[in-house]
């Protein structure tokens, strides 16, 4: 580890998180995303400016890993507690509310560049990237989100209906597109996963009443920010797009249940075309072919 002004410090301080109670609040909310236990885990003070000044012979204990990857989850913990890449200038929030950093790239260096730089990781599967983003990081400081797949279940059935209620309450978007449980396309992908008749229907009709009785729930104006509707077409990619900014992409493989398939997470090039707005593409044409519910 470098005896040298880290990432992880010049990150607190693009955040505004370089006092000590402050850094404590953010972990804490943090690891209340993946195990409330490790909530006032956090570092001392002085163990805190050992790891923003480079003074460490290697990593934090794990749990402290998982913690600051889930602040700044554009890192890995190994790059936190490197030195800063050079070129780095601060970009907008991240959808969990912290700030990131980019390099400065010349327009023909970000051209060059820009068909592989929106694919920021890729996991094996659903579980896998679950891991990396508990659905509380991904949803609960987004402005907007948008879906379309089968089931949609990373926000019917992980993430809370409170929780789902409060984010549109407070002027949030939630635009939610599924397969139509009463289509002929669920049935071929219920063949195809080898399920028996209904098995997708049921569930997929299940999470659409779950958004339904939250919607129901809600004020008239909050009524009109949460969208429901069906499609009737082959099933391809299970798609998430919060906040115009960040997608998440999962293809639907042959005889493979969507939580056993990979699953990608784009960021949206600078240039404005790319993996991003090939999916952000789909789903919009998915959406004009729809029917509201």
């Amino acid at each position: 580890m470098p005896s040298e002004p880290t990432l992880l410090r010049a990150l607190l301080k693009l955040n505004h998180w370089q006092t000590y109670q402050t850094f404590c609040t953010e972990y804490d909310r943090a690891a209340g995303t993946i195990d409330s236990t490790l909530k006032r885990t956090w570092p001392s003070r002085a163990q805190l400016h050992r790891w923003g000044s480079g003074q460490l012979v290697g990593l934090p204990y794990p749990h402290h890993c998982r913690v600051l990857e889930v602040m700044f989850p554009e890192w890995r913990a190994d790059q936190l507690f490197a030195l800063p890449p050079s070129g780095l200038a601060p970009v907008q929030r991240n959808v969990n509310g912290s700030a990131t950093m980019r390099s400065n790239r010349t327009p023909s260096e970000a051209d060059q560049e820009g068909r592989r730089v929106d694919a920021s990781s890729a996991y094996a599967t659903r579980s896998e990237f679950l891991s990396h983003y508990p659905p509380h990081s991904l949803f609960d400081q987004a402005h907007t989100v948008r879906a379309v797949g089968l089931s949609l279940n990373l926000v019917c059935q992980q993430y809370p209906e409170q929780c789902l209620r409060h984010l549109v309450e407070t002027g949030s978007e939630v635009h939610c597109l599924f397969l139509d449980p009463a289509g002929e396309a669920i049935k071929r992908r219920e063949e195809e996963e080898g399920y028996t008749p209904g098995h997708l229907s049921g569930l997929t009709d299940l999470n659409i009443q779950t958004l339904k009785r939250a919607r129901s729930r809600m004020s008239a104006d909050a009524r009109e920010r949460m969208l429901i509707g069906t499609y009737d077409e082959t099933v391809r990619f299970n798609i998430f797009i919060v906040d115009g900014s960040l997608c998440v992409m999962q293809p639907y493989l042959p005889a493979a249940r969507g939580v056993d398939s990979p699953t990608f997470v784009l960021q949206r090039g600078s240039n404005g075309d790319g993996l991003f707005a090939t999916f952000e593409q789909v789903m919009m044409s998915l959406w004009e072919r729809g029917t509201p519910t």
